[in-house]
């Protein structure tokens, strides 16, 4: 059972929900397999216009919000679990180290621990002042950013490709930090080109800076 549905299960009847969005600018459909496959009993949303990433200033995949019974962020988005060990994996064989693999579970699962503890006991859950300053900041050209992105979609899905990956082109100039944006534009000129050489170089260019930044737990 997938590890999100199984802690559905266990903390539901506590009024625990998880309500999963998949970023999906090809359209509605392409996300729709996936969905279904998984066969959750948990909310699982599409969007296709990438509204939470624009509310939330979302980066990367998968990242987390966690939202108390009031409505009021307890914390921030962060990385959800995942780790930067995929960075030292062998390339020809997609394989990880046996204590690389061991570490990425600990990891996931010490989250996944934070959950439970903050639906059991509210533990982890930040002040409001904290929880409103930890919140990422959008900047002027995080702003512009997203509004080329959406332009360059839109120019795409009518006919004017070249000008769509300008705009998107741009839109990752101006938001480096934001893999979501560079992926989806990555996935829009190709299917697979978003975890292909390309994508590769860029996590390489990273050096010491993290792919994904661990949660501050």
């Amino acid at each position: 059972m997938p590890v999100w549905q199984a802690l559905y299960e266990e903390l539901k009847d506590k009024g625990f929900m998880v309500v999963a969005v998949a970023q999906e600018s090809r359209g509605a459909e392409h996300a729709r397999p996936w969905i279904e496959q998984a066969k959750s009993s948990y909310w699982q949303l599409i969007d296709t216009e990438h509204r939470l990433e624009d509310l939330y200033n979302l980066v990367n995949v998968p990242q987390a919000i966690w939202i108390d019974e009031q409505g009021r962020i307890a914390r921030p988005p962060e990385t959800a679990g995942s780790t930067d060990h995929f960075r030292r994996m062998d390339l020809q064989t997609r394989t990880m180290t046996p204590e690389d693999q061991a570490e990425r579970l600990a990891a996931r699962q010490a989250y996944l621990d934070a959950v439970r503890a903050w639906v059991s006991t509210g533990a982890h859950a930040l002040p409001a002042d904290r929880a409103r300053a930890s919140l990422p900041k959008v900047t002027p050209e995080i702003a512009e950013a997203r509004a080329r992105f959406r332009l360059g979609v839109w120019l795409r899905a009518n006919g004017r490709v070249a000008e769509g990956d300008r705009q998107m082109a741009e839109a990752s100039r101006l938001h480096p930090d934001s893999w979501s944006l560079w992926r989806q534009a990555a996935d829009l000129d190709e299917v697979g080109k978003a975890s292909g050489p390309d994508f590769w170089k860029r996590v390489q260019a990273l050096g010491d800076r993290p792919y994904y930044p661990p949660p501050k737990l």
